[in-house]
């Protein structure tokens, strides 16, 4: 078992929001990878997609979820599945924003809408 300490988390930035990595196959060592996505009011991830599983619990905020053509209003509390080859996207509260942990596999890969191979995020490695 490895413990983690909180000054050892890693932090990664993208236009869509903050990424916190508390557990991964480069920290920790750990078969899944766990990290805290914080966003800005309003702000708009990509559309996209995984080809592993995603769960994404919100712990504060709320979001519209965008998944597979359907859209979804969630705030803390909610949990969503995000199944593996099913395009995604992730809008920020426009006043609130949101946190939310979320969990993948070791190694999960981002993919385009179009299938094309983005590779494995940081927060994820």
């Amino acid at each position: 078992m490895a413990v983690i300490r909180g000054a050892q988390t890693r932090r990664s930035e993208t236009p869509g929001g903050v990424m916190t990595t508390f557990a991964s196959p480069t920290q920790g060592g750990a078969a899944r990878s766990m990290w805290r996505v914080d966003a800005r009011p309003g702000a708009v991830g990509p559309v996209h997609d995984f080809d592993a599983e995603q769960v994404w619990s919100w712990i504060a905020g709320a979001a519209t979820v965008e998944l597979g053509g359907l859209t979804y209003a969630v705030a803390a509390g909610d949990t969503v599945v995000m199944p593996a080859r099913t395009v995604r996207r992730v809008l920020a509260d426009p006043d609130a924003g949101y946190s939310a942990v979320v969990t993948a596999p070791a190694g999960a890969r981002a993919l385009a809408a179009d299938g094309a191979d983005y590779g494995v995020p940081p927060w994820i490695a």
